[in-house]
């Protein structure tokens, strides 16, 4: 694989060109969607990246300089650890998966990069409503489209009218919360959506409740959202009011202090995106963690862009949203994805 990076006065000057009103033939829409940075090259700190270039930075090398060259990147690769770094994998083959995926989807991965380079001053709730508008708009996009027409076709989800979607027992002043879909894995379709968003809002309603716990059955906390219902909704803006007014996410984001998540399986998508807004998350060993949307066309549309960088900072959110790839619970835990074994 051959690359051709920027060194770091090189990148720095086309950032404050581009900045000042200088016209740049760069970025996705002239088929350049990714910029790689050299991070070795040169002792000057990098520029911060315009928040609108429409590009990914990529900064490879040995190691970061200081923290204050994350300004200038949107994903970091280096041999050594560095702040924010991807450095569990060979330099090369990091490199290799990031130019792949963002080349395979680079629309979605220029978005996802330009919302966690703008999101520094937006609380919660104004970061899921910046992720729904872009997630609404990238179901209209080539890649997503093209997923759609690819995947087999989706299967009725019929669910029995005496079958408890969330299962809710009580011991003591504590509450147990456990998504009842292990035929799914647990997916997170609108009624098993909607039904946890109901089991949260009642327990915030009642103040003798110490601590929650939220788990799933059967094989996996869950798989994220159900990809039989993905691409069904006929009117987008519906859609959008509906991710950012029934979100399991910003349930447990307003009673964080008291819940706590405990997952297993390969949690993908939601099944990390909602863990990720408690305080106190908890996984068995085993448990793997991946964000797949990116390579649909999409982002992570569950509040994944709110609750994720709050944990582990925007670079590492960038490349576990681009890539895809998977990360194993040591991983996690040493990123701060996760907090702790489960006993």
């Amino acid at each position: 694989m051959v690359l051709d990076p920027l060194s770091r006065a090189d990148a720095s000057q086309l950032f404050d060109r581009i900045r000042s009103g200088s016209s740049e033939v760069l970025g996705a829409l002239e088929a350049s969607p990714v910029l790689f940075v050299d991070v070795d090259a040169g002792t000057d700190p990098l520029t911060a990246i315009p928040d609108l270039l429409p590009c990914v930075v990529v900064g490879t090398g040995t190691r970061l300089q200081s923290a204050s060259d994350l300004a200038g990147l949107d994903i970091v690769l280096t041999e050594e650890p560095s702040p924010g770094s991807i450095d569990h994998l060979e330099l090369e083959e990091a490199a290799r998966l990031c130019l792949e995926a963002i080349e395979s989807s680079p629309v979605a991965a220029v978005v996802l990069a330009q919302i966690l380079r703008s999101d520094e001053d937006r609380n919660e709730t104004g970061d899921l409503l910046f992720e729904s508008l872009a997630y609404s708009m990238l179901q209209s996009s080539d890649v997503f489209l093209t997923w759609l027409a690819s995947r087999p076709e989706p299967k009725a989800d019929v669910v029995s009218p005496h079958q408890a979607l969330v299962l809710i027992d009580r011991k003591d002043d504590e509450l147990f919360l456990t998504l009842n879909r292990p035929e799914r894995r647990n997916a997170l379709g609108a009624k098993l959506r909607d039904a946890l968003c109901q089991a949260l809002a009642d327990a915030s309603a009642d103040l003798t409740i110490s601590r929650i716990h939220l788990d799933g059955s059967g094989p996996a906390f869950s798989s994220g959202g159900d990809l039989n219902e993905f691409g069904t909704a006929a009117d987008g803006g519906l859609a959008h009011l509906v991710r950012t007014t029934r979100s399991p996410g910003l349930h447990i984001a307003a009673q964080r202090s008291r819940i706590s998540v405990h997952v297993h399986g390969a949690c993908i998508g939601a099944g990390i995106e909602l863990p990720a807004f408690a305080n106190d998350v908890l996984a068995k060993e085993g448990t793997s963690f991946r964000l797949p949307e990116v390579g649909m066309g999409l982002i992570p549309g569950a509040g994944g862009t709110a609750s994720i960088p709050r944990r582990i900072g925007r670079h590492r959110m960038n490349w576990l949203g681009i890539s895809g790839a998977e990360i194993d619970l040591d991983v996690a835990l040493s990123w701060g994805l996760v907090d702790r074994r489960e006993p």
